[in-house]
């Protein structure tokens, strides 16, 4: 049994497919078949179920990936205790962001740790919280960004800002000259929101129950997207603040706050506890409290 063999076998269990877990791996997939069904008669156990569609983990399977998974992070784990002595700041950053933070906080951050941490560049996973959630957990990711609450057994958060919501309608919308708009007033109207899964639709629909009880609701894939369909005269949408900022205007649209104390979110970097590049988290968390931005409240 070797290490290179445990990576193979979580790779698959993460892409369900062995093509693309060979990519992933940088391996050819005959390479990969070959050292996994190894792996299999060495443990003489079956670990995948494999068909011509689908490739799933039998019952042991899943317990054994589980703890390849261990294994691979306490290796890591190793690795990066031993560069604890040099620069915590030096080498890439594997950095998760939920769909509706990403777009709008990279541009900002990126020209900041250019200059506070030049020798760590990012590498950006854009995910739902529950995908975030198990790289974290996994070790597929260093560090993510996501909205609270986040109680996760082993990993630990620190809250950075809170960012509120806005109302975004067509120009010609009879609500486009209104000073605000009070959040039970959106379930009168057409609302396009994330797919189900993202946190953002979950926090919007919060804000206002009538909004799932009998208002009208359609679903986009990005934030953008729905910006979009809100300028063809779709429907209308609520966006964070952090999308609404004015390098986003469009004149086909209308920005409109909600009447306060308007709707929230609370923005966090979370990472595992036993993640050792501390000096690299502290960064990050510097990089967006330094941020000169009027659409986030920063918690100090």
């Amino acid at each position: 049994m070797s290490l290179t063999e445990l990576k193979f076998i979580v790779a698959v269990a993460q892409e369900r497919n062995f093509r693309r877990a060979a990519e992933k791996c940088f391996v050819s997939q005959p390479a990969l078949s070959l050292a996994i069904k190894k792996l299999e008669e060495e443990l003489k156990v079956i670990i995948f179920e494999r068909s011509r569609t689908d490739v799933s983990m039998t019952e042991i399977g899943a317990k054994i990936v589980e703890q390849a998974s261990k294994v691979l992070e306490e290796t890591s784990l190793i690795k990066q205790i031993a560069e604890l002595g040099k620069n915590q700041l030096k080498g890439t950053l594997k950095l998760g962001m939920i769909h509706s933070v990403g777009p709008y906080l990279l541009p900002e951050i990126i020209p900041i740790l250019r200059k506070i941490a030049p020798d760590m560049p990012l590498e950006v996973e854009e995910n739902l919280t529950a995908n975030l959630e198990a790289q974290l957990r996994n070790g597929v990711i260093d560090v993510a960004i996501i909205a609270l609450p986040f109680e996760v057994p082993g990993l630990q958060y620190r809250a950075l800002y809170d960012e509120e919501f806005d109302v975004v309608v067509p120009c010609q919308h009879h609500w486009a000259q209104r000073k605000s708009i009070r959040p039970e007033e959106l379930s009168e109207e057409k609302v396009l929101l994330l797919n189900s899964g993202h946190c953002f639709s979950n926090q919007v629909t919060q804000a206002c129950p009538e909004l799932s009880r009998k208002g009208e609701v359609l679903q986009g894939n990005s934030l953008e997207t729905i910006r979009n369909m809100v300028a063809s005269n779709l429907g209308i949408t609520v966006l964070p603040c952090s999308a609404t900022a004015e390098r986003y205007n469009n004149p086909l649209i209308k920005v409109i706050p909600f009447i306060s104390p308007a709707p929230t979110r609370r923005i966090a970097i979370a990472w595992r506890k036993s993640f050792v590049r501390l000096e690299a988290v502290e960064k990050i968390a510097e990089a967006i409290k330094a941020i000169n931005s009027d659409f986030m409240h920063l918690i100090h």
